[in-house]
Formats: C-alpha cells, sequence, structure tokens
C-alpha cells in the first residue's frame, strides 16, 4: 500500500494529536477521535487501518508511526 507524504503527514498530524491525550481517554475515544480528525483533515482511510492505528496508540502510549502502521 502506497500513501503519498502528504496524506502521511496528515494522518501523522492526527496521530500525534490523538496520542497525547490518549492515556486518559475512556475506551473507543481513541478510534472515534482518529476518525474526527481524518475527516477534518480530509483524508480518507479505510475502517481497517483506522482501526489499526487506535489499536498502535492505545499499545504504544507513546509515538506511533502513521507510516509504519499503514504500511
Amino acid at each position: 500500500m502506497t500513501h503519498s507524504d502528504e496524506k502521511i503527514q496528515a494522518v501523522q498530524a492526527v496521530v500525534d494529536r490523538v496520542s497525547s491525550y490518549q492515556e486518559s481517554a475512556p475506551e473507543g475515544f481513541v478510534e472515534k477521535e482518529l476518525r474526527s480528525g481524518l475527516d477534518e483533515a480530509g483524508v480518507e482511510l479505510d475502517a481497517a487501518q483506522v482501526t489499526r492505528l487506535a489499536e498502535a496508540i492505545e499499545a504504544d502510549g507513546g509515538q506511533v508511526s502513521a507510516a509504519d502502521v499503514l504500511s
């Protein structure tokens, strides 16, 4: 799967924003906020990609590379 640099940068910005407050977030919040942020950024990912990003954020609790998760 190939993503343009602009798309990856936009996704990474959303991931970074959501990651910054995920630690105290209730269950399901991270995925919901990812979807909201991606919509705001005008970036479309399929449901499985959003779920993978959310799981990575929740599991790692720190820096998540969108490029790595989506590759």
